[in-house]
């Protein structure tokens, strides 16, 4: 039989890098729930070519487009993700909706889905407890697909937290590794938006330029394996081949190694790890020489977070939003490079920080209200300083 496969993001590109799998092995998959923001073109080319059952398209203007466009079409076209609609159960979910934005339909997909691939980190540093909580009720797998946590998932089976000394996230160190402060400041969206090693949607790229992408996996890790501070840690690697490293008390040292393409760990995700990789991209055979270095914060000053990121138990939802908010204006050119770590360490002395900070959130409700006091607190900020 068939699985149903639900992609929500699907014209991202966790989402294209999904469907190139599916484009493997049509007769394994039938594909359920799609969803998008504003891609027309690619939406209406997916909604022919794979005609799932449900389309969610959020923007207004789009979704009246192709819900005229496609008004006959066996796929029902929606615009609000309500779970009335589905009816199946999805055996495989892929979450890959950027922001916090796929922290509510992540919930919806928890009761309707056997199996989640979750590649959205912000709704994991938003709202673990109540994803935790209701895959634990809902009985649903999740797990995460990031390369760095795909990583660790698989290097810490079968392993005890106190027989390990240090586990690293590693970092490509993005287009500016070796930049000094100087060079930092003449930072413009373009030179930001050339990765070196992956190919990812604007805002994960920028966020890799300034090691932002660092800081929330390293929230996402704690959040994940229950890793403690003083056993986690972040490595320069820009080979961008080892995703994570595991440093034993007893002098051994473990690593996963896969070329930069996302489709190992999702394919390996999405069959239990059995299954030929060579059938679904040509695997690079060289071994390169590997490089690990500690970042510096003279080239990524936005580390100096790091040691903030559990003061209080909302202080990650206010880190994410705020970094939410200046990648826009940096991309929109409403502000320079460094000034996205400088606003997030305002944003984390301001007056009223704590207030929202201390707050346990325990619904969806909740996590909004820290989220949008923390997004109107950085445009405050911007706007005072640039008018």
């Amino acid at each position: 039989m068939r699985k149903l496969i639900s992609i929500l993001g699907s014209t991202g590109s966790i989402g294209l890098t999904t469907l190139s799998i599916v484009d493997k092995k049509p007769k394994y998959f039938k594909p359920y729930i799609f969803s998008a923001n504003k891609n027309y073109r690619l939406i209406c080319s997916q909604i022919k070519k794979y005609k799932p059952t449900f389309f969610f398209i959020k923007n207004e203007k789009i979704f009246e487009r192709i819900k005229k466009k496609f008004k006959s079409n066996r796929t029902k076209i929606i615009n609000s993700f309500d779970i009335k609609y589905f009816s199946n159960v999805s055996n495989i979910t892929v979450l890959a909706i950027p922001g916090i934005a796929g922290l509510s339909p992540t919930l919806t997909m928890i009761k309707k889905s056997k199996k989640i691939l979750i590649a959205n980190k912000e709704s994991i540093i938003c709202g673990w407890n109540l994803i935790n909580n209701y895959s634990s009720k809902y009985k649903t797998e999740i797990i995460p697909v990031d390369s760095e946590h795909y990583s660790i998932l698989k290097l810490l089976q079968n392993t005890n937290l106190d027989s390990i000394e240090k586990v690293y996230l590693t970092a490509s160190g993005g287009p500016f590794l070796g930049y000094k402060y100087d060079q930092l400041k003449k930072i413009k969206p373009q030179h930001a938006l050339k990765h070196p090693k992956w190919k990812m949607g604007k805002k994960i790229t920028i966020d890799s330029s300034t090691l932002m992408n660092k800081v929330l996996e390293y929230i996402e890790a704690q959040k994940l394996f229950k890793i403690p501070n003083n056993k986690l840690d972040i490595l320069i690697h820009p080979e961008s081949l080892v995703h994570a490293v595991i440093k034993f008390k007893n002098g051994l040292t473990k690593f996963i190694y896969h070329d930069t393409s996302m489709i190992v760990p999702i394919a390996n995700a999405i069959f239990d790890n059995n299954l030929e990789i060579d059938r679904f991209y040509k695997v690079k055979k060289n071994i390169k020489n590997l490089t690990f270095k500690i970042p510096k914060k003279s080239n990524f000053p936005i580390i100096k977070i790091l040691k903030k990121v559990n003061e209080y138990p909302s202080t990650s939802i206010i880190i994410n939003a705020s970094n939410e908010v200046l990648v826009d204006h940096f991309l929109r050119k409403k502000l320079p490079f460094l000034d996205i770590p400088l606003m997030i360490e305002k944003i984390l002395r301001d007056i009223n920080y704590k207030k929202y900070a201390i707050r346990n959130p325990k619904d969806l409700t909740q996590i909004n209200k820290i989220n949008s006091w923390a997004k109107i607190k950085t445009i405050q900020k911007i706007k005072a300083k640039y008018g």
